[in-house]
């Protein structure tokens, strides 16, 4: 995480996720909760009553213990869901995306990120809303990032623009189609033991033995295949659908690969992943189809670097194939006894075998969601894609050169390589092939390691194989590669020069040499595709356009950089974006080629592996598309298989030296081509086998007479015929096993000869001398004693003589019942009948030097060559022994080409009935002439820095050099981490055969394995170093290596440095001489090589140790220090007694030694304590090494110099001459009486505190990065009061308020503060104490971090700001731990092999100063540096103050996700803290208090300030803790006691807080730092050295402010300020808990003071009480309700509602209801009531303090800040059914908008969700608001309309207000402020209570009047009217007929 965490290892991981809030959720009248899921812990937040908008502010911690690479597969789920409802339907939204994107991100965060909110459920359903997340990944060490609150103005926040996608993108249904089509090469996977009883009853056995089927995963779903049984290259042809939804934050696509079992759980044959980033890319926005924009989701972190400066012009979606997916896992043999590597098949680390492939095809439709998970496919895709099954022959051939370092010995090993399933000697299902090297014996070299012994015969191999061609694939990843390579040797070179210093114009050309090789390298073309090859598919496609375009787009950027470029830094940068990006398109996501795996068998066991990507080794005849290890020599370091848990194997298996060669089988010449070195031989094999059946005979159990080396297959000699195009070249000979003709003592410098005397005895008689007297250790006969011949060149070193150092008694027997059982024991008893002595000699070469290595006789007999053992598969030996019962012999037979071009390997042998012998496979060797003979000289001068091995924090290393098949070892240096070996290790006679100029170009590596010499068990392993060394053809090649520091690693661990080179020579005459030697037969590293060397001189402060820890169960009391380096030593004086003073009262030492000149070879500093106890005894007890003293070195001082020019900011403050343009400062009258009242003010009190105040967790997360806001009008015109006020007015209602409102804040923003204020207009002095009545420390604070809406009239008032440090203090600015007296070293004890945390027991405070002294012993030495400034040892007593004020997102410890934290402070044995006042359920409290204790320097030097959980049943919890050195803030020459204000105030806010005056720390701090005295002319003028202040240059145009102290020490002051001290601050520190080191859980805002006793009292404290919350009542009078929907339908058919009005104040939810306006037809409603909310407010933070209780069982009411939100709902009354919402309103009382006039005014664009131009007004300001406001029903966001208007009237109240104005709830009393009557309506009957309605409420059954005026007439009016006139109209008429005569 930080740096480098290991992928598969285990460590302690925590993820912090911070839910802030959600906006624009879906559904009316919801109480969201957001739950967060990650991985298999979930948390959820607090409900949120009845809001869309919900605010949490909540912070949810997840700590795991896994390893990162399986955590980066989890996945993280934020869901919201609506509590109101049940669980089935309850969610409103989720989102999901993996922790490998969020880790990917910059960081591993993201801040303040929206997520777009889904319904799983519902594809079609669109956004749900938006969520607002912050979110960490934290490993040990790492930062924790500050979750910056977003401020309060961030209403016109723009969501889209920071939506975890590109803008503009909507969420989209898509499918992922994966068509399945068939896999091959799966191995067997179900056990045989049931195929036996199937064949007797059916006759018939199954072969194949898995039942496959592939798992298709992505963002948790997956879909499966069907089963396929009992076939290992099952055809699926089906058709896999998965639905999902753009964005998706998932970036990979798991493919498993299942054997299905009937009784147990199916097995994985395998894991693959498909990363999309690699599959899809992003197109440019402006040409692109709104398809190919949503892939933004798709692209991780790499991606993203490569578009960042040019777009690919045409993006396009996942796709992939039709392409073959390779599966790799464990070992492919099935085991009865099951997988130890079982995990790999999971994914869960490399995968070390081939284990089958299948072939997909991936396409990504957009639009509907699938139907169906599963088809099967057409016929006509079928034949599409049996194009892409074309395959073509290739051969894989490998020449091994050497193996060294060979870890198995007990059977011959061999080497296979293979590809896919081809060359697999173990798989049965495969023919055999000439995959494997001979099985050899490995031999010893002499000193530790073993190889194998081929000498002039390397084995070679070749594997035929059919693929499909994907050579344009490939090789367009070599070309790409290979720009890599040169890039990155120019880039190196770069940084080589800039490292050298080299000149600026070599720099330039360095730099334009790599432009030039980019630019050239880039416009060369990628490889095309070529007929014959698999057809290119939509994919390759994209990908070539993606790869040219980025090649072009880098040529051109390069070559507008090579012209434009002005430094070379900036060109360097430009080139590693340049690789960056080609690094991110170098990667083949559809290479189906498999990899090549050589595996090391031991007795057909797999020991080890090594895996080369194919394309590395792919011939091409292009030199740019070739791989980059093809047909070259390579050395390759083998690894044991293994899984996460398994512990890590450091040792080497194998170190391989051999060249392996891929290409298709037309190009095999170009192989043949590169074997220059040797002769390439095809021999035929066969093996002779023979059984002891009292004589030797050739028919035996289990093994033909003839066969191979494994016995499996017969090969007769006479049945082998060369193929055709071959032919024999000679006859058949014997061909004996090198290793087996190596003696004994091969390679060895000293050897061991031992004979065994046996005797016997019968029963009850005496031992007597045995039938064979004379035995070695397995019981063979052996020549006597005597008889014992010495070999050619050696010597014996000593005389024959008993082996005691083995289980034996005291004459040396060692007993048991019968010899040829074993079992010997040292104890006689009454039924041993044998026993055995042994006696040993030693002998030793007579010359080292000029022994050569040992080599086999040439052999002339066959009888001399056979190999016996005591059964087959058994290791085979030269000489017979008695239990001996097989043996063997090998033949070759050399065949010839007579054809060229025939194929060289083949079947050997003809039909004859036996298909396996048909199956047998031919050697390969290359035969080399002749050797050349070299030598290597290994100079190890020193190590640095290595591993602990021994319980004493010591180590005893030695180092053991390998170099091809020799290895050497050096001497042990006892108890030391720095030895200094000065050694050469020499190396004669290496036998090489390969061309000496390949060897210089590239030889093989040295390695160098450090080891800690136990004398009980076995020696501990350190680390290891890999080197190459200079090769020298010619030995009098001038050139001389150079010593260099090489890392040291165990496993992935840093382990050291080791110094040391090494060269070597092609042995030829004349030989350089060898180098001096040290005693007998030790060589030193020669003059030349080892480091020159100058006298130097070592200041030493050796002040005192620190925190000893007991030693052997007693304290450590009277330490000593003793200082090492380069083999000198000096010893500091015995502390008498540490708990009274642990300082020396001698600290100054000095050391005259001897040290290399150049920096790069200075020795580390060992620092070792010792204990001086009773006895004489001094244990040591401690030990620190410095690795490096280059920090401390210097230029020696000959003279005193001018202190000043080390403090520039002095030389530059200000001019010498005073300031003419400024006229002398006099007393004013104002500055006088303000003087005087402040003297009358200290008379009177010893000072008044300041106000208290509190600050706002949620948004004082991050102060340090709070941006700046405009003030408030209304605090202004508070500050403005202060000067005139003004007469208090009645409040009018709404216009005329807002418009004087507005007049007087342009006002106000044209007037400039002054400091005149302090006399009015008819020249009185105003009171002092109204200048800072409402100024407290935290409008300084806020000032600071630029929030000046919370602290407005300081910052008028031009105050002094401090600083805020986001990091602890100690590791701000310059200030450097503050290690400038002193610095802080850990001592260290015991082992720390595998101790990743360190064990410090004990600190030692100290530093040095190191620079070179004259050659000449009789010139004076340099100046002391250190020994001047030094203060008095002796312990020092002080008062310390630790002013906490906040803590920010701490680790919650209580099962609520929450915490109750309090601090705790503890120094020395003191301990304080404020458990009475812990603050419940917070996780950012505001402490906001000052601890005083008392303490003793340096005795009480750590400062522990913690914060705990308060618990109220068990013990406190520590949620973290910090801890501060005082002694060296005490110490220190950065004045880190008392931070140094601005300027210099007597009284006031900003008086001044040390003990000390700015004039005598002035002084101090000259005395401390060699500068002249401090001299003042007057109080406005200091004079310090040759430099003068004067007061006016600092203060030019100063304002006159009652509380500045003197001139002189504000002068004082403003010179300190100058200088690098530490100014007043506020630090944040890191704390962190015991239980997760490393991991920070939480930060603590704080700073501490301290006060020296000998300076006198300190001064009171500043308060720094939160702030206190006002009182305040909210009054709302609910008038009238128009236009309100009418959502019920009368008995008489009328559209009507019940309407009533409901509000709250969100957070607190006590609602308060209107009575119920009946039967409204046209909407209207009439109320006049009244809610009161009483509420606590801060103003200045603008949040409202909301203290309640979270459920019944809570102890303490949780303190929430939360925004001032008033919800207004309008409802339909129902009596029998829940009541119906109609509209809601919510306002933010701080920013709310103004409400309209009239009715028909008010609309939803009133709102600021639709219209974000429209006014807003702060009622906390203008106090009272009345009109009309909409309400809205948000329940279907794409048809929201307005539901209803209100009228209504909003008034704020403080508590005193309210007292003298009281009013009653609704119109009860006392109805005033004003009187409510009920509306003037009739009134309404069968009413539950008397309310008063309009009109058109009534009950139709009672008022038949009302019924007939409003419901009738106004339906049927003009049918009434009708009629009537129709009626008069018909009488009219009957009167006219009537009338007529």
């Amino acid at each position: 995480l930080n740096k480098s965490l290991p992928p598969r290892c285990a460590v302690t991981l925590q993820i912090r996720i911070r839910i802030v809030e959600a906006r624009q959720l879906q559904g009316a009248n919801i109480s969201p909760v957001c739950r967060v899921t990650c991985y298999n812990q979930m948390k959820q937040t607090r409900i949120k009553k009845s809001t869309n908008s919900p605010y949490w502010g909540e912070t949810f911690f997840f700590n795991f213990n896994v390893s990162p690479a399986d955590l980066m597969e989890e996945l993280v789920e934020c869901g919201v869901f609506n509590s109101r409802r049940l669980r089935s339907d309850a969610m409103i939204g989720a989102f999901k995306f993996d922790l490998g994107m969020l880790y990917e991100e910059d960081g591993h965060v993201f801040l303040n990120k929206w997520l777009l909110l889904s319904d799983p459920e519902d594809p079609q359903g669109g956004a749900k809303g938006y969520l607002k997340i912050c979110a960490v990944i934290l490993g040990p060490g790492d930062e924790a990032p500050s979750f910056k609150q977003a401020s309060s103005a961030d209403e016109d926040e723009d969501i889209e623009s920071n939506l975890l996608r590109p803008a503009g993108v909507q969420l989209r249904p898509a499918t992922f189609t994966l068509r399945v089509y068939r896999a091959e090469d799966l191995p067997k996977m179900d056990t045989e033991i049931f195929q036996g009883v199937r064949k007797i009853f059916t006759g018939t056995s199954t072969k194949e033995l898995v039942d496959p089927y592939l798992v298709f995963q992505f963002a948790g779903k997956e879909v499966r295949t069907e089963t396929k049984y009992t076939n290992d290259h099952p055809e699926w042809n089906e058709e896999l659908r998965m639905g999902l939804q753009f964005p998706s934050m998932c970036e990979r696509i798991k493919l498993q690969m299942f054997d299905w079992d009937r009784m147990t759980e199916d097995d994985i044959i395998g894991t693959n992943y498909i990363d999309i980033p690699l599959i899809s890319a992003q197109g440019d926005t402006a040409t692109v189809s709104s398809n190919i924009k949503i892939l933004g989701a798709f692209l991780n972190k790499n991606i993203k670097a490569r578009r960042r400066d040019n777009r690919h012009p045409a993006g396009y979606l996942p796709m992939f194939g039709p392409c073959f997916v390779n599966f790799y896992g464990s070992p492919r043999e099935f085991s009865e006894l099951g997988d130890q590597y079982e995990s790999l098949n999971e994914g869960k680390g490399e995968g070390v075998a081939y284990r089958g492939r299948v072939l997909l095809e991936l396409k990504t439709e957009l639009g509907e969601t699938p139907e169906q998970s599963k088809e099967e496919i057409g016929n006509d895709q079928l034949l599409k894609v049996q194009k892409f099954l074309r395959r073509r022959k290739y051969r894989l051939h490998a020449a091994f050169s050497s193996a060294s370092m060979i870890s198995e010995v007990d059977a011959p090993v061999e080497f296979e390589i293979s590809i896919g399933n081809y060359g697999n000697k173990l798989d049965e299902s495969v023919p055999p092939t000439a995959s494997t090297t001979q099985p050899t014996n490995a031999v010893f070299d002499g000193v530790h390691f073993y190889f194998l012994p081929w000498g002039n015969t390397k084995p070679c191999t070749v594997v035929e194989s059919q693929w499909e061609d994907i050579g344009f694939r490939l090789h367009s990843i070599n070309f790409l590669h290979r720009i890599l390579e040169k890039l990155d040797e120019n880039i190196e070179k770069i940084h080589v020069a800039i490292k050298a210093k080299l000149p600026d114009e070599e720099q330039a050309q360095f730099t334009i040499a790599a432009i030039d090789d980019l630019i050239v390298m880039c416009n060369k073309d990628l490889p095309e595709w070529e007929p014959g090859q698999s057809p290119a598919n939509e994919l390759d496609l994209n990908l070539q356009s993606l790869r040219e375009n980025e090649l072009k787009n880098i040529r051109r950027a390069a070559s507008k950089l090579r012209e434009e470029c002005t430094s070379v830094e900036e060109a360097v940068n430009e080139l590693d974006s340049f690789r960056n990006q080609i690094r991110a398109i170098a990667i083949e996501p559809q290479n189906s080629f498999p990899d090549v795996v050589i595996w090391m068998l031991c007795a057909d066991k797999r020991i080890a592996y090594y895996r080369i990507p194919a394309y590395e080794v792919l011939f091409s005849k292009n030199e740019d598309f070739c791989g980059k290890f093809c047909g070259k020599v390579q050395n390759v370091q083998f690894k044991s298989p293994t899984v996460k848990s398994d512990d890590p194997k450091l040792q080497i298996p194998a170190l391989v030296r051999l060249m392996v060669w891929l290409g298709h089988e037309k190009d095999e010449n170009e192989w043949h081509k590169m074997q220059r070195e040797g002769n390439l031989s095809v021999l035929a094999e066969t093996y002779e086998n023979e059984w002891f059946i009292i004589k030797w005979m050739k028919n035996g159990p289990g093994r033909p007479a003839w066969s191979d080396a494994s016995g499996r297959v017969e090969i007769l000699k006479e049945k082998l015929n060369p193929p055709p195009g071959w032919k024999w070249d000679k006859d058949w000979y014997v061909s004996p096993e090198l290793s087996l003709f190596y003696d004994k003592d091969a390679g060895h410098s000293e050897f061991t000869e031992d004979v065994y005397v046996n005797e016997t005895r019968l029963p009850g008689g005496a031992w007597q001398d045995a039938k064979v007297k004379y035995t070695d250790v397995k019981g063979d006969p052996y020549s006597d004693m005597q008889s014992v011949k010495l070999p050619e060149g050696w010597r014996w070193k000593d005389e024959w003589k008993v082996d005691f150092n083995r289980p034996c008694d005291e004459e040396g027997w060692e007993y048991t019942v019968e010899a040829s059982m074993g079992g010997y024991v040292p104890v006689e008893k009454m039924f041993h009948m044998c026993r055995r002595r042994r006696y040993i000699r030693a002998r030793v070469l007579a010359q080292a030097a000029a022994v050569e290595e040992n080599q086999p006789a040439e052999i002339t007999d066959p009888e001399q060559c056979w190999e016996y053992a005591i059964g087959f598969g058994q290791k085979f030996h030269t000489n017979k022994r008695p239990v001996d019962m097989v043996r063997r012999r090998r033949w070759h037979r050399k065949m010839v080409p007579t054809k060229p071009g025939a194929p060289c390997f083949f079947n050997m042998t003809e039909s004859s009935g036996d298909n396996k012998a048909l199956m047998a496979a031919p050697r390969m060797v290359l035969l080399y002439d002749n050797s050349r003979k070299w030598q290597l000289r290994a100079y190890v001068f020193q190590a640095r820095d290595l591993l602990a091995g021994d319980q004493s924090g010591l180590s005893d290393p030695y180092a053991r050099v390998c170099f091809h098949t020799r290895s050497g070892v050096t001497e042990t240096i006892d108890q030391s981490l720095c030895p200094t070996w000065d050694q050469t290790l020499i190396f004669d006679n290496v036998e090489m055969f390969s061309d000496p100029y390949s060897i210089e170009a590239n030889p093989p590596p040295v390695v160098v394995e450090i080891f800690d010499a136990d004398q009980l068990g076995e020696d501990e392993f350190l680390g290891r170093a890999l080197v190459q060394p200079m090769v020298k053809l010619d030995p009098t090649d001038p050139r001389r290596p150079v010593l260099q520091w090489h890392p040291i690693l165990k496993g992935s661990k840093e382990g050291g440095e080791l110094l040391a080179a090494f060269e070597l020579f092609l042995s030829a005459d004349p030989m350089p001489p060898t180098p001096p030697k040290r005693g007998s037969d030790l060589f030193v590293v020669p003059d030349g090589i080892k480091p020159v060397l100058q006298r130097t001189g070592i200041e030493i402060l050796c002040w005192g140790v620190r925190n000893m820890q007991s030693f052997q169960l007693m304290s450590v009391t009277s330490p000593s220090v003793e200082f090492e380096i380069g083999g000198h030593q000096v010893i500091s004086d015995v502390i008498k007694n540490t708990k009274r003073n642990p300082n020396f009262q001698q600290p100054l030492l000095f050391m005259d030694v001897m040290l290399p000149k150049e920096t790069l070879y200075l020795p580390p500093m060992n620092i070792r304590v010792r204990d001086h106890r009773q006895f004489g005894r001094k244990p040591m007890v401690g030990l620190h090494v410095i690795k490096c003293l280059d920090e401390y070195r210097t230029e020696p001082l000959s003279e005193e110099f001018d202190a000043i020019s080390n403090f520039p900011a002095l030389l530059n403050a200000h001019s010498n001459e005073r300031p003419v343009n400024l006229a002398p400062k006099v007393e004013t009258e104002v500055t006088t009486k303000a003087k005087d009242q402040q003297q009358l003010q200290r008379q009177q009190s010893d000072g008044a505190g300041n106000s208290a105040s509190s600050v706002h967790p949620a948004d004082a997360a991050d102060a340090a990065s709070l941006q700046t806001q405009q003030p408030p009008s209304r605090q202004m015109s508070e500050t403005q009061g202060l000067i005139d006020p003004p007469p208090k007015k009645k409040r009018s209602r709404i216009p005329g308020f807002l418009k004087r409102r507005k007049k007087k804040n342009k006002e106000l923003k044209a007037k400039k503060m002054n400091f005149n204020f302090f006399k009015s207009d008819e020249g009185k002095t105003i009171d002092i104490s109204q200048l800072d009545e409402d100024i407290d420390w935290w409008s300084k604070y806020y000032a600071s971090t630029g929030d000046v809406k919370k602290c407005r009239k300081y910052v008028d008032l031009g105050y002094d700001t401090l600083k805020l440090y986001t990091h602890s203090l100690e590791f701000s600015e310059n200030f450097d731990n503050f290690s400038d007296f002193c610095s802080t070293y850990g001592f260290q004890r015991g082992k720390n092999l595998d101790d990743d945390e360190g064990n410090v027991v004990g600190e030692f405070k100290g530093t040095f100063r190191i620079y070179p002294l004259p050659e000449d012993l009789g010139l004076p030495l340099p100046l002391k540096q250190l020994e001047k400034g030094i203060p008095d040892s002796n312990p020092v007593d002080c008062i310390v103050r630790v002013y906490t004020i906040k803590a920010i997102d701490l680790q919650p410890n209580d099962p609520s996700g929450l915490a109750d934290p309090y601090v705790e402070i503890e120094l020395g044995k003191k301990r304080v803290d404020n458990k009475d006042k812990y603050i419940p359920n917070c996780l950012s409290p505001v402490f906001g208090q000052v601890f005083e204790l008392k303490c003793i320097l340096p005795i009480d030097k750590d400062l522990y300030i913690r914060i705990k959980d308060y618990d109220f049943l068990s013990s406190d919890d520590v949620i973290g803790e910090t801890v501060i050195d005082l002694e060296n803030r005490y110490l220190s020459k950065f004045n880190a006691c008392v931070g140094l204000p601005q300027s210099y105030y007597a009284e006031g806010p900003n008086q001044w807080r040390d003990s000390r005056k700015p004039k005598e720390i002035l002084a101090d701090f000259c005395g401390k730092n060699y500068l002249p005295e401090p001299q003042f002319e007057g109080t406005d003028c200091l004079r310090l050295g040759a430099k003068t202040f004067y007061l006016d240059s600092f203060e030019p145009n100063r304002k006159s402010n009652p509380h500045y102290g003197p001139d002189d020490e504000r002068l004082a002051l403003h010179v300190l300020n100058c200088l690098p001290l530490v100014k007043e601050h506020v630090e944040t520190r890191p704390l962190y808990s015991p239980l997760q080191p490393g991991i920070e859980q939480g930060k603590l805002q704080c700073w501490v003071d301290i006060f020296p006793a000998q300076f006198g009292t300190p001064p009171i404290p500043i308060n720094i009480e939160p702030r206190k919350p006002k009182d305040y009542e909210l009054r709302i009078i609910i008038w009238n309700t128009k236009d309100v929907v009418l959502e019920e339908i009368s008995i008489t058919g009328e559209a009507m509602s019940d309407i009533y009005v409901k509000g709250w104040l969100a957070g607190i939810d006590e609602k308060q209801e209107t009575d119920v306006h009946y039967r409204s037809l046209d909407g209207e409603g009439n109320f006049n009531w009244r809610f009161k909310f009483p509420m606590q407010y801060l103003p200045t933070e603008n949040v409202m303090v909301v203290k309640k209780k979270e459920h019944i069982f809570s102890l303490d009411a949780t303190e929430q800040f939360l925004p001032p939100n008033l919800v207004v709902q309008i409802w339909d009354n129902d009596k029998f059914s829940a009541d119906d919402f109609l509209g809601t309103l919510e306002l933010n009382l701080s920013s709310m908008p103004a409400p309209k006039k009239k009715s028909r005014q008010c609309g939803v664009d009133q709102l600021p969700a639709y219209n974000k131009d429209i006014k807003l007004i702060n009622l906390f300001e203008c106090k009272r608001a009345y009109g009309y406001w909409p309400c809205v029903n948000d329940e279907k966001p794409e048809d929201e309309r307005l539901t209803g208007k209100i009228e209504m009237e909003l008034e704020l109240l403080t508590a005193e207000e309210a007292a003298l104005r009281p009013a009653g709830l609704g119109q009860d009393e006392p109805n005033e402020n004003p009187h409510l009557d009920p509306p003037k309506k009739n009134l309404i009957l069968f009413s539950l209570r008397r309310r008063k309605a309009p009109e058109t409420s009534f009950l139709w059954f009672t008022s038949p009047w009302k019924t007939f005026k409003y419901i009738v007439w106004k339906n049927f009016k003009w049918y009434i009217i009708g009629a009537l006139l129709t009626v008069v109209f018909g009488l009219l008429l009957v009167l006219f007929i009537y009338a007529i005569p």
